[in-house]
């Protein structure tokens, strides 16, 4: 099978509260593996405090030495003035690109003149706005997460006869994104409040499943965010996504068995299509049905979990 136009793979941020030593372990498998960009930072919950910007940074650091572009990642929902007080110091890093997650990011960095990525929270759906993006420092851009194959690729044809040629990403791997509250569910899950949660999200590094009746997962809790139940998986895509003018695949990384699901984008991404079979070490069911104009927890491939 020939090899498809050059299509970056990324890591994205980290959803889930892991503890420090295990942010230090994966990263330092990470800068081995055949990625190109990789998202640091805590998007999610500004109560997981054990890494703070110094550590991040220094992380960073330590990636770049291994050939990797960094990106810091900003919090998706902004609560409290001192939620304010963080994001402005990560704007303002002085070294790593920035992924906006919220318009507060947006706007500190869209001020300061600085370059930005745009994260799929943004919910961009048309050319005029990545046009006033382009224009204040979008380098890159992620496209929401259910939007499907064929809207992306009508959204990217406009872009391209409008001369944007900002980089799209999509995201190929993982559970997606889907909805953030200002309520914590894990804490309500353990009977806690919120603002004393004694940090119970820790107790689950892939999230809390929420099952139907039946015992069905259909969402995945991840303290005040809510995750598919499904996991994406987007691997036969990528030749499709490279010709269409997709530029980065993300995948959203797990506490186990990462290296692989990396390895096995790295051979899709260069042609090496395996059977159409799950990964061996995604322990929950598969879905593409966003990309493929269905309900997003469909699985079009037709294929069981083992």
């Amino acid at each position: 099978m020939s090899a498809t136009p050059r299509l970056q793979l990324s890591l994205g941020p980290v959803l889930f509260y892991w503890t420090r030593e295990r942010y230090a372990d994966f990263y330092r498998e990470a800068a081995d593996w055949p990625v190109d960009i990789i998202h640091l930072g805590e998007s999610v919950c500004s109560r997981r405090r054990d890494m703070k910007l110094d550590d991040w940074l220094g992380i960073g650091r330590e990636l770049i030495q291994s050939g990797k572009q960094v990106v810091l990642a900003s919090q998706t929902l902004i609560e409290s003035e001192a939620d304010l007080r963080d994001l402005r110091k990560l704007c303002d890093n002085g070294e790593f690109l920035v992924e906006a997650n919220d318009q507060s990011a947006l706007q500190r960095l869209s001020a300061a003149g600085q370059p930005f990525v745009a994260g799929a929270a943004l919910n961009l759906y048309n050319p005029a706005t990545l046009a006033v993006l382009s224009r204040i420092g979008m380098q890159r851009w992620e496209a929401p997460v259910e939007m499907s194959r064929d809207d992306l690729a009508r959204l990217l044809a406009d872009c391209r006869e409008q001369g944007l040629d900002a980089p799209c990403e999509v995201f190929a791997y993982g559970h997606l994104p889907l909805a953030w509250s200002s309520r914590c569910f894990t804490a309500r899950r353990y009977q806690k409040p919120k603002d004393r949660c004694q940090f119970v999200c820790q107790k689950h590094p892939e999230g809390l499943a929420l099952r139907t009746q039946e015992a069905d997962q259909v969402f995945t809790l991840n303290g005040i965010q809510t995750l598919s139940g499904a996991c994406q998986d987007l691997r036969h895509e990528l030749p499709d996504m490279a010709e269409m003018g997709v530029g980065v695949a993300r995948l959203s990384p797990r506490p186990e068995g990462m290296a692989e699901v990396v390895a096995a984008f790295d051979a899709a991404r260069r042609g090496a299509l395996p059977a159409p079979d799950p990964l061996a070490l995604v322990d929950a069911e598969i879905c593409d049905g966003y990309w493929h104009s269905r309900p997003g927890m469909d699985n079009t491939r037709g294929v069981a979990t083992p």
